[in-house]
């Protein structure tokens, strides 16, 4: 059932519309969440959180994105230490997730990769490359859970 069939409800005008894939944005830097906001919020809902507790908070309330955008560095807690969490949990394990840095070295995106990252988007990005790299990464997910 997709969907459209599972939110079929004729009382509803809108039951018909597929929900909104949901992404959590997270850095410290205000502009930079503006700009990851104005960029996505026409294809995906989305959340914006500051560091890493706060979006771990959000999450342990009972929300679950489709995917995670974060930056490296950031107070409190760092995309690594977050990365590192989510990639342990049982529950959190399968969010995709891309990691924004200023960091431009080999090693760095490596390490990210390693850690359990699924993409490294470097700073200052371009927005429409942020957006196919999303778009992909979803579609693959997609594309794996329905041939599973």
């Amino acid at each position: 059932m997709n969907n459209l069939e599972q939110n079929a409800d004729p009382s509803n005008p809108y039951a018909s519309l597929p929900e909104q894939l949901h992404i959590l944005t997270i850095d410290d830097e205000l502009s930079i969440r503006k700009l990851l906001n104005f960029t996505l919020r026409t294809d995906y809902k989305i959340t914006e959180k500051e560091n890493g507790i706060e979006a771990m908070m959000w999450l342990e309330d009972g929300n679950v994105p489709d995917l995670i955008v974060t930056d490296i560095e950031m107070p409190e807690m760092n995309g690594y230490t977050l990365v590192e969490i989510l990639r342990k949990s049982g529950f959190y394990r399968e969010i995709p997730i891309i990691m924004l840095s200023a960091r431009e070295t080999s090693e760095e995106r490596i390490k990210c990769l390693e850690l359990g990252a699924d993409d490294y988007v470097l700073k200052p990005f371009n927005p429409h490359e942020l957006k196919l790299r999303i778009s992909r990464l979803l579609d693959h997910i997609k594309r794996y859970k329905y041939h599973a």
